[in-house]
């Protein structure tokens, strides 16, 4: 089956901590075997991971705070500074705790904001991690996740609701691509505007975060239970890793390249 015509990024999207307030990109920068800036550069430790700033390894998102498990944090609104490093948190449409997370002080305000409101919702204490270079991605490998929206509305006719496409955390929102055409882009190379290109080298295997309604915070949907019945799968959306990096805008084309004959 031929290509289809070339989709186009619809929305961009990257998420400075973990489980918290994704943020809206109209362009984005992507180096070669690089996330996009700053996503996933925070997590919040739920309670002693082992986690060492000073040796960094992947750690599996139970770890840490995170909506698979802790919808409450859909309930909070937060901004990150990239040039000031803080962490701004809205809770109940008010300025709840604000703290620069390359400092002990910021990270202590944050911190400290958690234990008091939600003592009854953590396993042990809080505490902001990061490390230089270090992304708290849902896998081992520094990715950029892609959504195609045709995709969406086909499991919105699966659960018959709508789907808010920011439960699936994307960064990057494609429409044009048929419903799950992403699937057959595995072990290819996708180029994006001007140059940009990725290689999609897994399928995202969706958890019950996408469960979780990214405005109210409920956790309304079974939508990985409705994939496995509908499709015998959990799966939605792929990882791609850069290959050839520049920069990216809303609006860019993308589509698969055409694999080389020998």
């Amino acid at each position: 089956m031929p290509d289809p015509a070339p989709a186009k990024i619809a929305s961009i999207y990257r998420y400075p901590v973990k489980g918290l307030t994704p943020e809206p990109l109209p362009q984005a920068a992507l180096r070669p075997g690089q996330t996009l800036l700053a996503d996933r550069r925070y997590a919040i430790e739920n309670g002693p991971s082992g986690f060492d700033p000073a040796e960094p390894k992947w750690l599996a998102k139970p770890h840490f705070l995170m909506l698979m498990r802790d919808e409450w944090l859909a309930g909070l609104r937060t901004h990150f500074d990239d040039a000031s490093y803080v962490l701004t948190i809205r809770h109940n449409g008010k300025v709840a705790a604000q703290g620069d997370l390359e400092t002990t002080e910021g990270r202590t305000a944050i911190e400290g904001f958690l234990t008091t409101t939600f003592p009854s919702l953590i396993k042990g204490p809080p505490k902001v991690l990061s490390s230089p270079g270090h992304s708290f991605s849902d896998v081992a490998r520094k990715v950029v996740s892609i959504i195609n929206l045709a995709s969406l509305r086909a499991i919105e006719n699966m659960v018959d609701r709508p789907v808010h496409p920011l439960r699936f955390r994307a960064n990057l929102y494609v429409e044009g691509w048929p419903a799950w055409h992403e699937f057959d882009l595995l072990d290819r190379t996708i180029a994006i505007g001007g140059g940009v290109r990725l290689q999609v080298v897994k399928r995202i295997v969706r958890c019950a975060a996408v469960n979780v309604d990214p405005d109210t915070a409920e956790r309304d949907l079974s939508i990985p239970q409705a994939l496995q019945r509908k499709l015998g799968h959990g799966d939605c959306g792929i990882y791609a890793e850069v290959i050839t990096g520049g920069t990216i805008a809303v609006g860019d084309t993308i589509a698969a390249e055409q694999p080389e004959l020998i």
